[in-house]
């Protein structure tokens, strides 16, 4: 990553300082993909400080955690107040926070920034989400914006907002791609084990997708895997054990929509999706143990095809609403003021979420900045609503033959609680004053002298219990 975001910057026509701790990487790269470009070589902190323009503009790119707070610690005493320190990692956002505070103390610039798009999208042009001190953006604006990804001729870069916003954001996007790609995982295993296709067959069908609404990176790579033969000729995926890893960002999203009480349901379910993939040996156990059905598809194969590229387009739907309103959260909580348009360009071009569908989303934030929900864009509606059908259709069979479908299963749970003017919290709520005095609120249509509005109240269900009622919190 970070070798490829030299050579890019070189190619747009910036020198750049290259430095590693391992001084002989930097003699090597210099000698082989660098040699004849504007990258000059450093051996130590200092000679790295000595050789930059001031202010100077230091990017980081090492492994999250105490690693970038320790190299920070490094160049400190070789710069000067002003000067700018980048962390291009997947940083937590709280430590991005805590960063931008400490060093603005001392007198320095910090920016959070993701970086998406891999090897190659850092080679060729990321997706760029800067955050921190908005001082540091009027230094850097020309770079990031010229070595990024380019989407309609605007670069899917921009200023993210204050502190950790623009780490925040990128976890959000990391959140969202777990989403995508356990919804595909679903799709294939619906095309695989429910109704029989070979794996180019879905290869074929994943190709055809790519040409529709659903045209984005995950699709295009997930074609590409399908299509992929070992070399005696079998598909490589199916000799692959079938256990997920991750990196932790995920996790941070889900986290993090706990704490703020924003229904990210679907990134939930997909790092549950791979902690149960992780337990093979105990799984493989349970398949020898457990019943259930088992697939019997005798149906016409295109339309199945057509019904799940609409469930997989409108569970997609329901992903990125649930981000925006985490990001929207976010904003309150934090004290952000965050641009969504500008971060549906982001992820627009040279990220790994990357799609159509997200010009869409760029096209109704910028028509209604103030958009309540995805969902409420007219574009978006007639999409959900379009989709319905196939998406309900898809959902129930697959829990009729006996494959999971947790993404898409909560995806439109989500939706019809989301649509729904009236839920059964009512009856949760009046257990929790049964067993815990936690009281309850009247519906206004019932408010009376008894029962006043907008007051916490407790009842004596049983006659046996108390008419203390226990402190109201959130927790």
């Amino acid at each position: 990553m970070g070798q490829n975001l030299i050579l890019n910057a070189a190619d747009h026509g910036y020198t750049v300082v290259a430095f590693n701790r391992t001084v002989s990487k930097v003699d090597h790269f210099l000698a082989n993909e660098a040699k004849g470009k504007s990258v000059v070589g450093a051996h130590s902190i200092a000679e790295l400080a000595a050789k930059l323009k001031r202010p100077r503009r230091i990017i980081l790119l090492v492994k999250a955690g105490q690693a970038v707070d320790d190299f920070i610690e490094l160049l400190l005493p070789h710069l000067e107040k002003g000067d700018i320190i980048i962390d291009g990692g997947n940083s937590h956002f709280p430590d991005s926070n805590r960063r931008t505070k400490e060093l603005a103390e001392k007198g320095f610039l910090f920016v959070g920034s993701g970086v998406s798009g891999g090897e190659e999208g850092a080679r060729y042009g990321p997706s760029l989400m800067p955050g921190g001190n908005p001082a540091a953006w009027p230094h850097i604006k020309a770079i990031f914006q010229d070595i990024a990804a380019k989407s309609d001729g605007e670069p899917c870069c921009d200023w993210v907002g204050e502190e950790g916003a623009g780490h925040y954001v990128k976890m959000v996007h990391n959140g969202i791609e777990y989403g995508d790609m356990q919804l595909i995982t679903e799709a294939y295993d619906i095309l695989k084990r429910g109704a029989g296709f070979t794996d180019k067959e879905i290869g074929d069908v994943f190709a055809q997708w790519n040409k529709g609404v659903l045209d984005s990176f995950l699709i295009e790579i997930t074609r590409d895997i399908l299509y992929y033969n070992d070399d005696d000729g079998t598909p490589l995926v199916e000799k692959i054990l079938d256990t997920a890893g991750q990196k932790g960002t995920g996790k941070w999203t889900a986290i993090n929509a706990l704490d703020l009480g924003t229904p990210v349901t679907l990134v939930s379910e997909a790092v549950f999706s791979r902690t149960l993939s992780a337990i093979k040996p105990e799984r493989v156990r349970a398949s020898e143990i457990l019943s259930g059905p088992k697939p019997e598809f005798t149906g016409d194969k295109k339309e199945l095809v057509d019904q799940l590229e609409q469930a997989l387009y409108a569970s997609k739907i329901i992903s990125y609403a649930q981000g925006f309103m985490l990001i929207r959260e976010a904003g309150k909580e934090y004290g952000w003021t965050l641009n969504n348009p500008a971060i549906a360009l982001m992820w627009r071009g040279g990220c790994i979420i990357r799609s159509v569908f997200l010009g869409e989303i760029t096209r109704a934030y910028r028509k209604n900045p103030n958009l309540e929900n995805l969902l409420f864009d007219d574009f978006f509606k007639a999409a959900i609503n379009h989709a319905q059908p196939s998406w309900r259709k898809i959902v129930a069979n697959a829990a009729l033959w006996g494959i999971p479908t947790p993404a898409f299963s909560t995806a439109l749970s989500f939706y019809d609680g989301y649509r729904s003017a009236r839920l059964p919290a009512n009856l949760l709520q009046a257990q929790r004053d049964y067993f815990g005095a936690h009281t309850f609120h009247i519906l206004p249509e019932f408010k009376s002298e008894k029962y006043p509005e907008n007051t916490d109240i407790h009842v004596n269900w049983t006659g046996r219990g108390g008419n203390v009622s226990a402190s109201t919190y959130l927790a």
